[in-house]
């Protein structure tokens, strides 16, 4: 794809954080820039004010036909969808449309390092990003961490590698995207409300391997099967994690093992490509089986791009959780709060849960993104002492497993924290992990999230 370049005409379609920086380097390249948004002028201020300074038109409050037409370039932002009908009478007319990622990835020279999968993505782009800086080298951390990737180009500060948490949103129009590593951690159902169902969603994550050839590295989940399949022929050398013992490793890839396992309590490096190493976990802050996965495919990604032994085990001792992911809120007449607002999904839900032997009461619910919840049912059974449900998807929720614990629907996010402290006991957990999105009640996961932290700090 031809790359952006002075004199060309460019749409930048949604004035959002990626936007923003999308139409700043832009400008920066010389191209004619237009941005449209179909908020309005008052809704953008902030975003408007970013821009202060640089050269473009803007339409605003509607999207016009004719100006997407008109392009040779348009750069859309995640949270728009590619079936609306400007965008996709664009495509029929063959002009490009490609995300921020893809216009940032144009102009980057430098090692990229790119972290998709359903979850798990913002803990592991954060992992590899310390522990290459523990290794005295430099990283730039972005994209769907909330970082855009084009301000990496606009900091015109060079890093040793540049470190991408990239989402299906996203890599629906990447074409050209080619990172030096690329993490794969699972994939799950998720945004079903945006895709025609799980097949479309795991084809958009795949994307990411599309240009990779055999001077690259792929590491994967060994324990996903449908990750396994999908990434099964790709040419670059490919490297895995499991968190089984390597007893349990399938004998077709435990004979020539790349990769890093669960042993013992430790984290087991074993490949012909360095020397047996075993990272000791006695001590770490992260807590849970699906961190020991995110821990793993850090470490490998490090160790590919030359970052010592003793710089990642520094970091997997002393990392903490990131806010709203599975995050320690505090502790109250011997009740532990956990804050895991990020967890949206149902496969992160069972994650979340699976990291506690405390009974648990869960908080659950919000904006249903059109998943089937009957898979939590075991979990819920297994785990969950008392159930809160709330939100729109509370109903749901309730015909799928609220059978399997004593479970209690409420009406607001402030009475579904009460609730779950009211039915808490000594040693007991009250968790935040809603498997759903949040905008029903809250702007963002990280609103729901920090409400959820204000309210345990009355108690």
């Amino acid at each position: 794809m031809e790359k952006a370049k002075k004199g060309m005409r460019a749409l930048v379609v949604g004035l959002g954080k990626s936007g923003v920086s999308a139409t700043k380097l832009l400008c920066k390249k010389g191209l004619k820039v237009t941005v449209t948004d179909e908020l309005n002028k008052s809704d953008l201020k902030d975003s408007l004010d970013a821009l202060e300074g640089y050269e473009f038109e803007s339409e605003l409050g509607k999207h016009v036909l004719k100006t997407f037409t008109d392009q040779d370039l348009i750069v859309v932002s995640p949270g728009v969808r590619l079936d609306i009908k400007p965008l996709e009478q664009a495509r029929k007319s063959n002009i490009p449309v490609i995300s921020e990622i893809e216009l940032a990835s144009q102009f980057i020279t430098e090692p990229i390092i790119a972290i998709t999968g359903t979850n798990g993505k913002t803990t592991t782009s954060h992992l590899i990003a310390e522990m290459i800086r523990a290794g005295g080298k430099t990283a730039f951390l972005g994209g769907n961490v909330g970082v855009p990737l084009c301000e990496y180009l606009l900091k015109r500060e060079k890093s040793d590698f540049v470190v991408v948490e990239v989402s299906s949103f996203q890599l629906e129009t990447c074409f050209d995207f080619k990172p030096r590593v690329a993490v794969f951690l699972n994939v799950a159902p998720d945004h079903l409300d945006r895709y025609s169902g799980f097949e479309d969603y795991v084809k958009a994550k795949i994307r990411l391997k599309n240009n990779m050839t055999d001077q690259d590295f792929i590491v994967t989940n060994l324990r996903d099967p449908k990750l396994m399949s999908l990434l099964s022929g790709t040419p670059s050398s490919h490297f895995y994690f499991t968190t089984d013992s390597f007893a349990k490793v399938p004998a077709h890839y435990a004979e020539k093992f790349q990769g890093a396992n669960l042993e013992n309590g430790q984290l087991s490096l074993r490949s012909e490509r360095w020397k047996e190493h075993a990272f000791e976990l006695q001590g770490a802050l992260l807590r849970g089986l699906h961190n020991r996965e995110n821990m793993m495919a850090s470490l490998l990604a490090c160790k590919l791009v030359g970052i010592s032994n003793e710089a990642i085990q520094k970091v997997l001792l002393t990392f903490k959780s990131l806010p709203h992911r599975m995050e320690f809120v505090a502790r109250k007449n011997q009740v532990s709060f956990y804050n895991d607002s990020k967890g949206t999904n149902v496969h992160s839900l069972m994650k979340s849960l699976e990291s506690f032997r405390e009974p648990v009461i869960l908080i659950a619910g919000g904006k249903d993104k059109g998943e089937e919840y009957e898979s939590l049912a075991p979990y819920v059974k297994k785990y969950v002492k008392s159930l809160i449900l709330v939100g729109e998807a509370k109903e749901k929720l309730n015909r799928a497993i609220g059978d399997f614990s004593e479970t209690f629907l409420v009406g607001t996010f402030e009475e579904a924290v009460y609730v779950a402290y009211q039915k808490s006991r000594s040693g007991d957990v009250v968790l935040l992990s809603p498997g759903c999105a949040s905008q029903d009640m809250f702007k963002n996961y990280e609103e729901r999230g920090d409400h959820f932290k204000k309210i345990v700090s009355t108690f």
